[in-house]
């Protein structure tokens, strides 16, 4: 069984590399920028609670995080190309 650290350093990651390849859809624009700015905020309200060596709040940040992406991507507010190994989009 993993543990809360390691789930959390793998959803780290897995976001990171999330922020970085999502594109907005110009048609979008507004709505997408809103999840993304979610989503930035709730990396770095994780990346605080980590610091703060609060890993429960640090985890339930970085889904938030991951979950606006995920949503985003679902509504067809970014285009994630083929990096559907990173988003809900299948």
């Amino acid at each position: 069984m993993q543990s809360l650290n390691q789930k959390l350093q793998k959803y780290f990651e897995l976001t990171s590399k999330g922020l970085k390849k999502v594109k907005i859809v110009e048609k979008h624009r507004k709505e997408a920028e809103d999840f993304l700015d979610l989503a930035q905020r709730y990396f770095d309200d994780a990346k605080y609670f980590e610091k703060k060596g609060d890993l429960v709040n640090a985890y339930g940040a970085v889904v938030y995080s991951h979950a606006f992406l995920d949503a985003g991507a679902r509504l067809g507010f970014f285009d994630v190309g083929k990096y559907n190994e990173l988003f809900m989009v299948d």
